[in-house]
């Protein structure tokens, strides 16, 4: 009984410094992550979640970076205008915009975006999220076959600190996204 106990409280040491490890890893990860405001996408896709993301997503379509935009994860009674009222920004060109209305996960986001994708034959696409959100996020979307090329595009918030240890709210956060980006990797892992 004594070694097995020994060898569990092992097995749980071990077990957690791989856990931080990759939850270290998984931070610098995100936090290299930069906008690129040159390259232009065939369309842009945003995922709900935050204002800052809708916002950022019309201003580069405002700027030509993207013939297209599409937000995945819209409430079924919005429109364009109250997306444009709750972001606080104006599209110049309402039409190039498609909303979303099927999606209420990342995972459902990824499978609303694909056949989007596909329908429009989309070559290249800027993916639009919190800056946190692009590792589970890109994941998501592999697993959907969406293998086309891909340019994460970070938001970043006020209310989400870069120094996630100075902030239980942030640490949690950071956490449970990095527990969900580890169980669709693993995931991914076995699916391919």
């Amino acid at each position: 009984m004594k070694h097995f106990c020994i060898r569990f409280i092992g097995i749980l040491i071990f077990a957690g410094v791989i856990w931080f490890a990759g939850f270290c890893l998984f931070n610098l990860k995100i936090n290299s992550y930069r906008p690129d405001y040159e390259t232009k996408t065939d369309a842009i896709v945003a995922l709900t979640g935050g204002k800052n993301r809708i916002a950022e997503s019309i201003r580069i379509l405002n700027k030509g970076l993207a013939d297209k935009l599409f937000i995945s994860g819209v409430s079924e009674k919005t429109s364009i205008e109250d997306i444009q009222r709750a972001a606080e920004v104006k599209a110049l060109d309402k039409s190039k915009i498609t909303l979303g209305k099927k999606a209420h996960n990342t995972i459902e986001n990824a499978s609303e975006a694909f056949e989007w994708i596909k329908s429009n034959n989309i070559e290249h696409i800027r993916l639009v999220t919190s800056y946190y959100h692009i590792p589970r996020s890109l994941q998501e979307f592999k697993l959907y076959g969406l293998r086309k090329k891909i340019l994460p595009h970070p938001v970043y918030s006020q209310n989400v600190p870069h120094e996630w240890w100075k902030n239980w709210g942030t640490f949690k956060l950071m956490v449970s996204e990095y527990n969900k980006y580890a169980v669709v990797y693993i995931r991914n892992i076995f699916v391919y």
